[in-house]
């Protein structure tokens, strides 16, 4: 499902502008066999940070379908279901492989607060509180994942406008900010079920375009 975007609401913030550093070609499991993508690595980063671009098909049209997934390694590669990080990766990858698009692998964990903070926010939201709250709880702000890091790899690689897969209204609102056209909205399925459903609950409240439904899976 996709959400049109209003025009005109692109108000440039000053980013600066990076560079690729390297590129290798990687074969990338994306649940439904191997997909070749070009890896990429980006000097000149806002944050110092390590993240990385994969880039599936030939060059990017002139709007490729792009997901900007902060990374989750509770989720990604440990299969956590308190969470819908890993689900969504998968069907991005599946999607951006078949169809060619752009994967921006944010080293933001824990909507920024890092790993260890991450997991005392579980023991947090194991007394009552939600994943917005526990952040706050311990001292952060509900989300402190900064998207400008994603518009300067985009603008390094040539890239300006963008179908953007999210449910995530935020992450089109930075982009947008910071020079990126966001010409749609595509939503991602909704991973629910019984171990994730009061966080998904949580980012449903917080303006998340998700539909829940009224029974849990498995």
């Amino acid at each position: 499902m996709t959400t049109a975007v209003p025009a005109g609401e692109n108000s440039r913030t000053d980013v600066p502008l990076c560079t690729v550093r390297a590129e290798v070609s990687v074969p990338v499991d994306t649940g439904t066999g191997p997909a070749m993508a070009r890896m990429m690595t980006f000097s000149g980063l806002l944050d110092g940070r390590e993240h990385l671009a994969l880039v599936f098909g030939d060059a990017p049209g002139p709007a490729p379908l792009v997901r900007v997934h902060s990374e989750c390694l509770t989720g990604d590669v440990f299969g956590s279901g308190r969470c819908d990080c890993g689900p969504q990766l998968q069907e991005a990858l599946g999607l951006l492989a078949a169809d060619g698009g752009i994967l921006l692998y944010l080293r933001q964990e824990g909507r920024g607060i890092g790993l260890y903070n991450k997991l005392d926010a579980y023991l947090l939201q194991d007394g009552g509180l939600d994943t917005f709250e526990a952040n706050r709880e311990l001292s952060f702000e509900a989300d402190l994942r900064d998207y400008r890091v994603a518009a300067q790899m985009l603008d390094a690689l040539g890239v300006t406008s963008i179908q953007l897969l999210t449910n995530n209204p935020d992450k089109a609102a930075q982009l947008m900010a910071s020079g990126i056209t966001v010409l749609e909205s595509v939503r991602t399925g909704v991973f629910l079920h019984s171990s994730n459903r009061r966080y998904i609950e949580a980012k449903a409240q917080a303006g998340h375009r998700i539909v829940l439904t009224d029974t849990a899976t498995a």
